[in-house]
């Protein structure tokens, strides 16, 4: 079984503008695809990789040029600093889950398989979702299918997981499901599950919090010229890096200096966002959903004196 199969594999690419003897860092390692692809165009340039999901490591490749870093990318900078990598020349992030994680079925990522409700990355974490379906108030629930689901039906469905997990330990994707079903809107079943999936497993990641911390880092670690390159699959992934692009920060607030300049930090590389073409989401479904954003690091100081 193929591991993940890289979406916008030439896109990113292109978009990296790399430097044969630059530094980059892939934040979202996986299967390798996309840093497989890096190395193809450095010479005496560095690869850093990093991935949290143990099962990563397995992809490592066998190059004097690469490092894996088995980190979560919220600590990018401390661990680049750490390998006296800083600056670099461009990152790459893949957001969201990966191909292998979603069919396995232990793993409890997707809603096509019965399985543990675990939704880690990193396994070594406490936080599962079957603890969180246990153990939080109405009210957190509440928060967490609104804000990660965007469900207009959150109220409702923590009501009933509060009432029902009483008579029975919510386990199983089967035993969520079984719960959630009566309120599901009709014809759109499969969209509310995932809805329901993914908002369950950005909270057992703290995958917004790990996000804006990234996000928040690369102007820091990104040289003058280098480049982000940034693929998300849903609109609370993308509004960040938006935000970041076009406001300087991830709250999405404009920042000025002491004479009203503009703090901005990139410069976008192209007016929209990149999307797959049929041909690769008639390939691979995954990249339907993939908005890829791309942007140049630039000195604000300078573009003012322009």
């Amino acid at each position: 079984m193929r591991y993940h199969q890289p979406v916008l594999l030439s896109e990113c690419i292109e978009g990296l503008n790399i430097k044969p003897e630059g530094t980059y860092v892939d934040v979202t390692f996986g299967g390798g695809g996309h840093s497989k692809e890096i190395l193809k165009k450095l010479t005496r340039g560095k690869l850093y990789a990093f991935d949290q999901d143990a099962d990563a490591a397995a992809n490592k490749i066998n190059d004097k040029r690469f490092m894996l870093i088995r980190q979560n990318f919220r600590y990018v900078r401390n661990f680049l600093r750490y390998h006296k990598a800083l600056p670099v020349d461009g990152i790459l992030a893949d957001l969201g889950v990966s191909s292998h994680q979603f069919d396995t079925p232990e793993r409890g990522f997707s809603t096509r398989f019965e399985g543990p409700l675990d939704m880690r990355m990193d396994t070594s974490s406490p936080l599962t979702a079957s603890f969180i379906l246990n153990t939080y108030s109405v009210e957190q629930l509440k928060e967490i299918f609104l804000k990660y689901g965007e469900l207009k039906e959150a109220w409702k469905l923590a009501q009933i997981i509060e009432k029902n997990r009483g008579e029975k330990e919510i386990k199983t994707s089967e035993d969520i499901k079984k719960l959630v079903m009566p309120v599901a809107p009709r014809g759109k079943e499969n969209k509310f599950l995932a809805k329901i999936f993914q908002a369950l497993r950005i909270e057992v990641n703290k995958e917004t919090e790990a996000l804006e911390e990234f996000l928040s880092q690369c102007p820091d670690i990104i040289r003058e010229g280098g480049r982000l390159v940034v693929i998300s699959y849903h609109s609370l992934e993308d509004s960040l890096v938006k935000n970041l692009i076009k406001k300087g920060n991830t709250a999405g607030e404009l920042e000025k200096d002491f004479f009203g300049n503009q703090q901005l930090p990139f410069r976008a590389v192209h007016s929209k966002p990149v999307s797959a073409s049929e041909k690769e989401i008639a390939e691979n479904s995954r990249a339907r959903s993939a908005v890829l954003r791309i942007a140049e690091r630039i000195n604000p100081l300078k573009r003012e004196a322009a």
